[in-house]
């Protein structure tokens, strides 16, 4: 039986659209550090010398300075030099905020906050599976984290001194086909800004070259636990800068937006992704809050050991707080009741999977009030998420705030016990 590639990619905080989405979750983080019941909805275009910020924002009582939180990110990327084409000090910033709807108010505003309907309409997800300790996958795991590496030393200004702030990762993945866990690490192939050289100077490619292969590869594979080290061998493809040369870069060459890096913020292309972004958004907006609650579920139910891979999907109404339906795909993998399927259609999910579908929603209220509660998302908690993914992070306090909640394993007894008795 062949074998079978899998390749996810990521991109860096410099990338021009991870540049808007970190823009939107500050202005979010700061209406909601002032007023937690901000609803907001901010979308970031940016592109050389030029951020325009609209939307829509309702607060009683918030003033965010739009420019300033804006430079304050962009400089905390990195972009702090005109050389770039884009810098924090001189690039322009147009807002057009205005106050949301009332239309949308009314299906979000009840005079008791647990009859808080949805924010919208629409179908989210949430995935895990067991390629790696935080329960992602392999590819993306790997494209976030060499790129977290890669900004490490940039920021450092030491090892590899001529770091600019854009950069793109992509991992392929071997995997068993009659087994369906991880073989090898297929290719690599990294491409990341640096400083102007003479394009008919090769020693340059060949130094970004060398220093990704000697100091850049070797710190990632450090930092894995000793199995995923086994699977970087000396077959591996490594690409770097592929074109020879890559100056030019962020949003001096290429414009940025909000929630265009949808499958970089999830799950990288495996399970699926429902229909909006998440970066700019307010938790009554259950495109952003139900997702988080989905990969809470999925996860939890992987940890406990009731699957090895775990799809979960919510969906709602707008105005209409508790969830219209509660799907569960285990690909088969469910270790309860008759979890065998035939592969690739919805319509042969198991029973097994429809009953944990409707034990989910019997053992948790998934009510976008709840969801908020459980996780805290009324805290200014969202620019850490605008970068290297919404997922797969280890939860942690800081100031009496709990960041990532979503990622905690606090049903994994709850679940076993209903599931796993």
């Amino acid at each position: 039986m062949n074998n079978y590639l899998f390749t996810s990619e990521s991109v860096s905080e410099g990338h021009p659209d991870k540049v808007a989405d970190q823009i939107s979750d500050s202005i979010l983080d700061e209406f909601l550090r002032q007023d937690p019941d901000s609803r907001v909805a901010v979308e970031t275009f940016c592109t050389a010398g030029l951020v325009i910020v609209g939307g829509e924002v309702a607060s009683q009582h918030a003033y965010v300075d739009i420019p300033a939180t804006v430079r304050a990110t962009i400089s905390k990327i990195g972009y702090t030099k005109a050389e770039y084409g884009f810098d924090a000090s001189s690039c322009g910033v147009i807002s057009t905020i205005h106050e949301q709807s009332g239309d949308i108010a009314r299906g979000v505003v009840r005079e008791s906050a647990e009859a808080q309907g949805a924010g919208d309409q629409g179908m989210m997800f949430g995935y895990a599976c067991k390629d790696t300790p935080e329960y992602m996958p392999l590819s993306l795991f790997l494209s976030h984290s060499i790129l977290q590496i890669l900004a490490d030393i940039r920021h450092s200004g030491s090892a590899m001194p001529y770091l600019r702030p854009d950069a793109k990762a992509q991992f392929t993945i071997e995997f068993s086909a009659e087994t369906h866990l991880p073989v090898r690490v297929h290719t690599v192939v990294l491409s990341t800004q640096h400083d102007p050289f003479d394009p008919s100077d090769e020693v340059m490619h060949d130094r970004i070259e060398k220093d990704v292969r000697t100091i850049v590869l070797p710190k990632l594979i450090e930092s894995l636990p000793a199995d995923l080290q086994a699977l970087f061998d000396d077959r591996l493809i490594l690409y770097v800068n592929p074109t020879g040369k890559f100056v030019e870069g962020g949003p001096a060459a290429d414009t940025g937006l909000t929630g265009r890096k949808i499958i970089v913020d999830t799950y990288g292309g495996r399970g699926a992704h429902g229909g909006g972004a998440f970066s700019g958004k307010d938790p009554s907006k259950v495109d952003r809050s139900a997702a988080y609650a989905a990969r809470w579920l999925a996860k939890n139910l992987v940890a406990a050991g009731v699957a090895d891979e775990c799809l979960v999907q919510l969906s709602y109404a707008i105005g209409v707080a508790k969830p219209l339906s509660i799907f569960v795909d285990t690909y088969g993998t469910a270790h309860i009741g008759n979890a065998t399927r035939a592969a690739g259609s919805v319509r042969a999910v198991s029973e097994t999977d429809a009953q944990i579908a409707a034990k989910l929603g019997e053992m948790f209220d998934l009510t976008p009030a709840a969801i908020i509660r459980r996780f805290g998302l009324k805290n200014p908690i969202y620019a850490p998420t605008a970068a290297y993914g919404h997922f797969g992070k280890q939860p942690y306090v800081e100031n009496g705030i709990q960041f990532f909640g979503w990622e905690k394993l606090d049903a994994v007894p709850e679940i076993k016990k209903a599931f796993l008795p």
